[in-house]
């Protein structure tokens, strides 16, 4: 069965439906989850609240698109929510725990990069995450915080020269580190 029809299905409430979709998108939407939670078993739980408020809401989905950047919004605004009402957030993935990024010809193991991130204050952390990770606008992220754009590009300013100093203390390389991210 092809995404349109399990879709179609899932607009009819199908379980059979919702359970393949579940099955399709699980996993990118729980990366999405772990940016934005404060530990895995937080993650979980706004997996499952965002992914009932997508079935909730597909409908909603009009087939123009990709469904999935369609789900991957809905589940960023749902954990963006929780974040507003908890005021707290850590960027974890474990999926990409073996990948290693290279700064400075110095080898970074993508998990010790994503614990830097979460060492951010919340608000450098989030702009950071949006912007950086998620690929939203200064001005996308300044409607969503309810913040202006100039308060969202020096957040990602400070956040980048906070990320800076700590990988060049963990290579011991006083250079500055070039960032190739947006």
């Amino acid at each position: 069965m092809g995404l349109d029809q399990i879709i179609a299905n899932c607009k009819k409430n199908c379980p059979k439906a919702q359970e393949e979709l579940y099955g399709l998108f699980a996993k990118k939407l729980f990366g999405i989850c772990l940016k934005y939670s404060k530990s895995y078993s937080d993650a979980q739980d706004n997996l499952h609240d965002g992914f009932i408020l997508i079935l909730n809401k597909i409908n909603q989905f009009s087939n123009k698109g990709s469904f999935e950047g369609w789900a991957k919004r809905v589940m960023i605004n749902n954990a963006l929510q929780k974040f507003k009402d908890i005021r707290f957030l850590n960027i974890v993935d474990t999926d990409l725990a073996e990948e290693e990024i290279t700064i400075d010809d110095e080898p970074i193991a993508l998990e010790t990069l994503l614990k830097m991130v979460q060492e951010l204050p919340d608000q450098y952390r989030l702009v950071f995450s949006l912007y950086v990770l998620d690929g939203y606008s200064h001005k996308e992220i300044a409607e969503i915080l309810n913040i202006t754009t100039g308060t969202t590009k020096s957040n990602l300013a400070r956040a980048r020269m906070i990320l800076r100093e700590k990988i060049n203390s963990y290579t011991g390389n006083p250079t500055r580190t070039k960032y190739n991210a947006r």
